[in-house]
């Protein structure tokens, strides 16, 4: 069996992955912070490393004995945290896997970037992996942390022969999001019967085919390649639409036109004003955000489930669970 190492597993997409590597057999090993909430992988036999990603002598030791690692952990949220906290854990985090990686040899490290470090389209066009970085103007410390540090596996690939595939997911949503993460955008279309909705749009890919996606990786994924994870396109509009469908609630949905969103968005940015809404949050709310997810399908073999089958499986799990 090979032993896998894999970065905050305590999270959405790494207590799914953790599941499904443990279901197929790998030796798992898990790296997560001491006060971390395990609630989501309690069940899951597996060797349980706690320390800090951005220390490098964690990191070392956590690596050590692992024939591969996925590298998931990372600050995610998109309000309230200053860019040194995304640096710290989304960048320097990667150098320390990536250091790791080289100096205990393993045979293939997994980084888990995210769709945006590669340039949206449009429906008609949707964005690929022969895209550049374009969102430079949506000044989010999450996207450009990670676009830096996906530029940091990359240049290691090519200086030092790091053994590196990037995968790219985009917005997940399915079972298992104990805190919720992504989930947050279900439970909201399901508690307001007056439904608010930005005027933008984004690609939704099934948790379960991102876990499939990075295990293929491991096993058919290029050296210094990057792969999509990209399901369907939608507006959030057919998105609340069909969530609407599916849950049979009773609703009316109103679009919030783009200049109402992006002011309220520059208000939520002064100086003294903390809250959900800032100019980042906004930026991303009113952009088509989309992207296909061809090239995994043709070299990682993945087949991506109907966007109706993922909502119908969190609602489900949010259901039993009683988040409503």
């Amino acid at each position: 069996m090979k032993k896998v190492l894999i970065t905050g597993a305590n999270g959405f997409l790494g207590s799914n992955l953790t599941r499904e590597l443990y279901r197929m057999g790998y030796d798992i090993k898990i790296m997560i912070r001491p006060a971390a909430d395990m609630k989501g992988i309690a069940d899951i036999p597996c060797e349980v490393f706690f320390g800090h990603i951005d220390n490098s002598d964690h990191v070392n030791d956590a690596v050590k004995g692992c024939d591969m690692v996925i590298h998931a952990a990372c600050i995610t949220e998109q309000w309230g945290i200053s860019f040194a906290e995304y640096e710290k854990a989304n960048f320097i985090a990667t150098r320390h896997i990536a250091n790791a990686c080289l100096v205990h040899q393993v045979q293939k490290l997994i980084y888990v970037s995210t769709a945006n470090t590669i340039g949206p389209g449009n429906k008609n066009n949707p964005g690929n992996e022969l895209n550049g970085f374009t969102l430079f103007n949506a000044n989010s410390g999450y996207i450009n942390s990670k676009y830096l540090a996906q530029q940091y596996i990359l240049e290691q690939v090519a200086a030092r022969q790091l053994p590196a595939i990037v995968v790219n997911p985009t917005f997940m949503i399915g079972p298992n999001d104990v805190k919720p993460s992504s989930g947050k955008l279900i439970l909201y279309g399901l508690k307001h019967r007056l439904l608010f909705y930005p005027p933008g749009g984004k690609n939704f890919v099934y948790i379960k085919d991102v876990c499939k996606g990075i295990i293929n990786a491991l096993e058919k994924g290029k050296m210094g390649d990057c792969y999509l994870l990209a399901g369907q396109n939608l507006t959030y509009g057919e998105f609340f639409r069909l969530l609407k469908k599916i849950s049979g609630k009773r609703q009316l949905l109103i679009r919030i036109p783009r200049f109402v969103l992006k002011i309220g968005g520059m208000i939520g940015s002064l100086p003294g004003i903390s809250g959900k809404l800032n100019y980042s949050t906004a930026y991303m709310l009113c952009l088509d955000n989309y992207y296909s997810g061809k090239k995994s399908e043709r070299e990682l073999q993945l087949r991506y489930t109907p966007v109706e089958a993922a909502v119908s499986g969190a609602l489900t799990w949010f259901k039993e669970n009683n988040y409503f």
